[in-house]
């Protein structure tokens, strides 16, 4: 029988990896099929989530939920709007600039390694560094080229990611108002001890994950403005941004913003991408040893090999989406099972204190 039983759960766990396979597979086929809806949705969601906080302030101050929900997203379209007159232009300015000028740096970059490959072979040294810069200049001006085609489309779609804002906000409005009730609803379709601790681990994960990458991206931001006016460095507020939004990224983004920085520098100044990695570096370590821990803890209690995996899933299936919910979905899964684990051994310890109450003396 011991046999038997062993033989049988290996062959549940050779079938769990098809399976699983599969279910990817499938959720990302559905995802392409509905990548436009779903997107928006999710990012309606993400909103509203993040406002709620603003919403239940304006309800204890005495208003009812429509004016609270009216005050706050009236409040978030016009900072959008501030924001896409002040900033976005300055943006776009910045990136036009610096795409024009990557070709150039990349020519003098392949100077400077051809004559630090002519010094290497006089003295008989093994480097081929030209060679191996040559193949990723390469790469580099290629994908240049395809966003310059790629520019009129991107122009062209402006009008419909406006229509998308427009229709994000309407949703998000909607969702605040009677989002509660709607997930209420889902909840009871669920047992019980399914769905009382999803709803739990689903709230906690979300909202506290997306406020504090929020506030630790603004932060990073923040700081790393004036940091890079001070070194005068150039293209100072798109680089900070760049980070800023990597920074959303959970675990590694922040890593890859800077990386991606301190090379894009380097073409230009060896000298001040050092100082530009450094003292980006650090401020990321204050946000991880200091900021991070205080605001986060550790509630989505995911080992950092899960969080990889979650993150290559979520990737693999949407995209920049998919990696940015990766994470609090890993959590809420963990979370829901801790939850209902925990109430099973609970229920299992009360059935066998009934079963055999204390002897009293």
């Amino acid at each position: 029988m011991h046999r038997s039983a062993k033989l049988q759960r290996l062959f549940i766990l050779g079938l769990s990896g098809p399976i699983v396979a599969l279910n990817v597979w499938l959720l990302t086929q559905v995802f392409r099929y509905f990548e436009h809806l779903i997107t928006v949705l999710a990012i309606a969601a993400i909103l509203a989530f993040l406002l709620n906080y603003s919403v239940q302030f304006f309800e204890r101050a005495r208003m009812t939920r429509t004016q609270a929900v009216s005050v706050v997203l009236l409040a978030t379209f016009t900072l959008l709007m501030i924001l896409g007159v002040t900033l976005v232009p300055l943006l776009i300015q910045q990136t036009t600039q610096l795409l024009e000028r990557i070709p150039a740096s990349l020519e003098a970059s392949r100077n400077n390694l051809q004559s630090f490959d002519s010094w290497a072979k006089a003295r008989n040294l093994p480097l081929d560094l030209q060679g191996i810069t040559g193949r990723i200049n390469g790469q580099i001006e290629s994908q240049l080229q395809t966003l310059a085609a790629q520019a009129l489309s991107v122009a062209l779609g402006t009008v419909g990611g406006l229509i998308d804002s427009i229709l994000v906000l309407v949703l998000a409005f909607y969702m605040l108002l009677y989002g509660d009730r709607l997930w209420h609803g889902l909840i009871h379709f669920l047992p019980p001890h399914i769905g009382m601790p999803l709803g739990i681990s689903l709230r906690l994960n979300f909202q506290n994950f997306f406020i504090s990458q929020l506030l630790l991206a603004v932060f990073m931001t923040a700081v790393l403005i004036p940091i890079f006016l001070v070194l005068k460095v150039p293209f100072a507020l798109l680089f900070a941004l760049l980070i800023g939004i990597a920074e959303l990224i959970p675990f590694i983004g922040a890593t890859l913003g800077i990386g991606l920085v301190t090379l894009l520098i380097m073409l230009q100044d060896f000298g001040l991408a050092v100082w530009v990695g450094a003292s980006a570096t650090i401020v990321q370590q204050v946000r991880d040893n200091v900021l991070a821990p205080r605001m986060m803890g550790s509630f989505t209690g995911l080992n950092p090999i899960v969080i990889f995996i979650a993150l290559l899933v979520g990737l693999q299936v949407a995209g920049f989406l998919g990696v940015l919910v990766a994470v609090p979905i890993a959590g809420t899964i963990k979370g829901t099972l801790d939850a209902m684990s925990s109430r099973q051994t609970q229920g299992v310890t009360t059935s066998v204190v009934s079963k055999n109450p204390p002897h009293r003396e």
